[in-house]
């Protein structure tokens, strides 16, 4: 314990004089928690509309001021045939063209249905997908303000009518922050963690003090405990200057317990601490560590269902995922800080992480050669 002692205080000392690393732990993280949530939008406006008007009628016009009124989408071409707006998609200058046809407003007065089109510009599958949900959304919206318009109710006669209601639960004003935040957090910290452990032994190695740590009577799990404690202790401290970042950016406060979400970071952070150090037991120098922790990123990023659900992929990447660490902490933190999950509701994925810690890190000590 009095060595484990000296290698800890050694490793403070050391991180606290380099202005580097505590920039990358501090500094990045804030930075980063509030620019990509404003980035990473899940709603999409501003949709560049082109109109056909071939019956210039009240209800066209009332369908037209209807589409741009909702704030999705404004109208930027206003076409006279079909070829002109599609140039106008080609000029980047309409996302979505809609074409009402000649006849509209008789044939929804008299013969109750009226045809529309719609075309997106498909360059962007998202955006042409969204956009074309929420005209499809209108369209159906003033489709009912139309019947109530003209369907008469008899007295005695009432036709029946059916209302829905929504209720969309945990997040009821469905607030991409709310999604989005905690999901960017569990990230970062991963970041954080896994590049300054990679980096670690490997910069011990290219200034050539591991040499004399070799030669002394340290052990190698005492070597590397005291190289993982340090950046535990840091990436907890990152984890709640998150929280207050997102608590004073974007109002988040957990509707759990922090002790849960902290407790389960705990673990957590073992398990990529205990990857970073496997990966800087594999490199010599520190640009190997960095683009072997960046290409390990890049995977657990996309397979993590931050941006796309897991349920989703294919069921090849589901099982991937699952042996993903980073797939598990950003689905505690949604449930965490959206639903109220607590430590009970989380053992599944806690047992999971410990897994994973105690895996990888017993792998960084069986690999790490404590050569004189």
């Amino acid at each position: 314990m009095r060595t484990l002692r000296f290698l800890l205080q050694k490793e403070f000392r050391q991180i606290f004089r380099d202005p580097a690393i505590l920039r990358i732990m501090f500094m990045m993280p804030i930075v980063q928690l509030i620019l990509l949530p404003f980035a990473a939008d899940y709603e999409i406006k501003n949709i560049n509309l082109s109109v056909i008007d071939n019956d210039h009628s009240s209800y066209s016009q009332k369908l037209i001021e209807k589409m741009t009124a909702s704030g999705y989408f404004r109208l930027t071409d206003y076409a006279s045939s079909y070829p002109q707006a599609l140039e106008a998609v080609e000029r980047d200058v309409a996302d979505i063209v809609l074409t009402i046809p000649p006849d509209f407003e008789k044939d929804l007065v008299r013969h109750n249905e009226a045809k529309v089109m719609l075309a997106a510009n498909a360059i962007n599958g998202v955006k042409a997908g969204l956009g074309t949900s929420y005209s499809l959304q209108i369209i159906n919206d003033f489709n009912r303000e139309v019947r109530e318009d003209w369907i008469l109710l008899p007295k005695f006669n009432e036709m029946p009518l059916i209302e829905i209601v929504t209720s969309n639960w945990y997040n009821p004003h469905i607030d991409y922050h709310l999604f989005m935040v905690p999901g960017i957090l569990a990230i970062l910290v991963t970041m954080v963690g896994s590049f300054l452990a990679a980096m670690n032994i490997v910069r011990e190695k290219e200034v050539g003090t591991i040499e004399q740590m070799n030669v002394t009577p340290v052990h190698k799990y005492q070597f590397l405990l005291g190289k993982l404690i340090p950046f535990w202790v840091l990436g907890l401290m990152t984890l709640a200057i998150g929280f207050l970042v997102a608590w004073v950016v974007f109002g988040i406060v957990p509707v759990g317990n922090y002790l849960t979400i902290f407790g389960f970071a705990a673990v957590y952070l073992l398990a990529v601490l205990g990857i970073g150090l496997l990966v800087s037991t594999y490199s010599d120098t520190q640009q190997q560590a960095t683009l072997m922790a960046f290409f390990f990123m890049m995977i657990f990023i996309l397979l993590s269902g931050l941006y796309t659900p897991v349920e989703s992929m294919p069921r090849w990447a589901q099982i991937i995922s699952w042996f993903n660490p980073v797939t598990h902490f950003v689905a505690v933190v949604r449930a965490v800080v959206i639903k109220g999950s607590t430590m009970m509701d989380v053992l599944p994925q806690l047992f999971t992480v410990l897994g994973f810690a105690l895996f990888y890190n017993t792998w960084a000590i069986a690999n790490y050669r404590k050569t004189a």
